[in-house]
């Protein structure tokens, strides 16, 4: 009954939908006031229903509801109850209902916090979220129903993919979704005010808030499915430059150059036509995110399914929203004249040169991600794309956007003078060469990345120190420390943000420069000696989990006569989805993770055991908690959220047509 009760729910959410595309719209054209009041319930009401289509299908995962088809594929009831939960998105069909949730969740914000937006502009907000609803719960409803029962139940399930029986990985779809789904609220944001034919400085502070919460939750989404991929996969690695990666990562980086050109919208009222597009484009690759992962027509582990039928389905859906919004764009092409003028040497430029780097390397991370595509369809070649191209082609234009971000954050709008910049920037610059030459002397022999990278990551931390303590005045040191307390929390925000990418970009270059790996067969007893360090396999027992059989290994760790700690590296089984894990032991450190992992038994006696040395590694996810905080700050301002433009007039924008 409790299924029937969801699957009616979504039904109604469609009409619901439908009604919240249309109506809003044609009020808003006729200046009707009843009909743009229709919005705000309608996102309430349609979240509403959707939120219960969801719980719905979350409570027959909970029950082990097996005459439900998309529970028995997905989950069992020997499973623990957190992966019964996460069992709900860990497949296509529920992640599209987290993904129309979200769609949805997005939309009641702006009925319940965009009282600042003028009436016909947050009508036609929410008539284009209403439309992109309306087309994933269609897809939902006569594609990929996740409510269909099976007419002869099974007394038990096929279990989730053990691989996503994880906590890390429980917790990083639906921040990922918040992140990418979050961005349909730019598209609708930049679509609306396309028609509605005003784009000015009230417009970017209004879309600002919308494109930080989306970035955040991007950004977690990210940093968690690297942590996860780190420490559960056994191969030691933090990113792979897969295709479902790759397909996070774009939007994140195109929401980062929308963030810092909505900047220049707001400020002044430069760069409309460029802030429009970069938030077309950022949802736009998050569709694509969403035919990659769901189609079949690129390999990757991370994929929901294998089906080109439901891709192409998606594939439409995506052509139809960017069409429109493209062409719409052409045609109010006069709509978007920049306003505010500056000069070479000004925050403004930086924040393009910004912009550029960031465009570019995401147009870098899309050819390499479709290219084998490309080249199978016209060329009749099968070529792979992987790490060594990407790191080629994408770290350069990181390393500039690293050298540029310090400067361009301190540099005055519409005039300034870099030279003045630089000598205030003089005790960080002074700092991280410092840094960068020490690392240089010490290390052996060995490549430029690591003095490189850490050089970058001192200077973007002292940088965006030295841009704090610039703001507080030159009087004496206590009075600048009380005034450095009482700024703003969206300039504490964004020296955060910057300094946890100086410390991310610190983290990954540590690590891929001064890696250690040993692999050897080892006897229970045997020690030896990995970069220093040393390595005692004391036992191998065999254990059972809950729902898996697993080896674990006893590894003690020391240095020199100094016992560093213990770990239990796991090779584990699930036997009723037939699948092995790897499950590594790792003694985390502030600068070096040893990480080690227990292979399979040899046929001579003994044990493959894999020994990784991996400095700075937790450094990549501490910048990306830092960069994540920094965008928190700076949304709890109340300048950057959309209610504090009711406090300052709205700058006189173009007329509607």
């Amino acid at each position: 009954m409790i299924t029937e009760v969801g699957h009616f729910a979504l039904i109604l959410a469609f009409c619901v939908a439908a009604v919240q595309a249309v109506v809003p719209l044609v009020g808003a054209g006729k200046r009707w006031p009843g009909w743009m009041a229709l919005a705000l319930p309608a996102a309430q009401v349609q979240f509403l229903l959707i939120a219960v289509s969801f719980a719905a299908l979350t409570w027959a995962f909970v029950t082990s509801d097996f005459s439900l088809r998309l529970v028995t594929l997905n989950s069992h009831t020997a499973k623990p109850m957190l992966y019964k939960i996460t069992g709900v998105w860990g497949n296509h069909e529920g992640s599209m209902l987290l993904w129309v949730l979200i769609v949805a969740l997005f939309g009641a914000t702006v009925a319940w916090f965009g009282s600042a937006l003028p009436p016909t502009l947050r009508a036609r907000i929410l008539a284009v979220q209403g439309m992109i609803g309306f087309a994933f719960i269609a897809f939902i409803l006569f594609t990929s129903n996740p409510f269909l029962r099976l007419q002869v139940p099974p007394m038990n399930g096929n279990d989730l993919n053990p691989l996503l029986q994880d906590p890390g990985l429980a917790f990083h779809p639906p921040f990922l979704y918040l992140g990418y789904v979050g961005l349909s609220m730019t598209f609708s944001f930049a679509f609306a005010a396309l028609i509605e034919g005003r784009i000015d400085a009230a417009w970017g502070r209004w879309v600002r808030p919308y494109t930080l919460a989306a970035w955040v939750f991007l950004t977690i989404g990210i940093a968690l499915g690297s942590w996860w991929a780190y420490y559960e996969l056994g191969w030691g690695g933090f990113w792979f430059w897969d295709p479902v990666e790759n397909a996070s990562f774009m939007p994140w980086l195109l929401s980062v150059a929308l963030l810092h050109s909505a900047i220049v919208v707001e400020k002044r009222e430069s760069l409309k036509s460029w802030t429009i597009l970069l938030a077309i484009l950022a949802f736009g690759f998050s569709m694509i995110g969403a035919f990659i992962t769901r189609s079949g027509v690129l390999t990757s582990v991370h994929a929901f399914a294998n089906d080109p039928e439901r891709g192409v389905v998606l594939l439409f859906i995506l052509a139809i929203f960017m069409l429109a919004a493209l062409v719409l764009f052409a045609v109010r092409g006069h709509v978007m004249q920049a306003r505010g003028v500056f000069a070479v040497s000004s925050r403004e430029t930086l924040l393009i040169v910004n912009n550029v780097l960031l465009t570019v390397a995401a147009f870098i991370v899309f050819v390499g991600t479709v290219w084998p595509l490309v080249a199978e369809m016209m060329f009749d070649r099968k070529l792979s794309v992987g790490a060594p191209f990407f790191d080629k082609a994408f770290t350069p234009f990181m390393v500039l956007l690293g050298l540029v971000l310090p400067v361009g954050a301190m540099l005055p709008w519409k005039r300034g003078n870099i030279g003045a910049v630089l000598r205030k920037l003089g005790p960080a610059l002074v700092l991280a060469v410092a840094v960068g030459l020490l690392v240089w002397v010490l290390q052996t022999g060995q490549s430029a990345l690591g003095p490189i990278g850490l050089f970058l990551g001192a200077w973007l931390v002292s940088g965006a120190a030295v841009d704090l303590w610039s703001r507080t005045g030159r009087s004496g040191f206590r009075p600048r420390l009380g005034r450095l307390k009482r700024l703003p929390r969206a300039d504490w925000g964004k020296s955060v943000a910057h300094a946890g990418l100086g410390v991310t970009m610190a983290g990954i270059a540590g690590l891929l420069a001064w890696e250690v790996e040993d692999i050897r067969v080892a006897q229970v007893g045997d020690t030896f000696d990995v970069a220093g360090y040393s390595v005692t396999l004391r036992d191998v027992q065999e254990v059972e989990g809950p729902n898996y059989r697993a080896t674990r290994a006893e590894i003690a760790l020391g240095r020199g006569d100094r016992a560093i700690g213990t770990v239990h590296p796991e090779k584990r089984v699930y036997p009723v989805a037939g699948m092995p894990t790897t499950e590594a032991g790792i003694d985390n450190g502030f600068l070096r993770d040893l990480y080690v992992v227990i292979g399979d038994a040899q046929a001579g006696g003994g044990w493959t055991v894999r020994t990784f040395i991996k400095p700075l590694a937790n450094w990549i996810w501490g910048g990306a908690i830092l960069m994540a905080l920094g965008g928190a700050l700076s949304l709890s301002d109340r300048r950057y959220r959309a209610a504090a433009g009711a406090a300052k007039p709205a700058a006189a924008g173009v007329p509607a047509q």
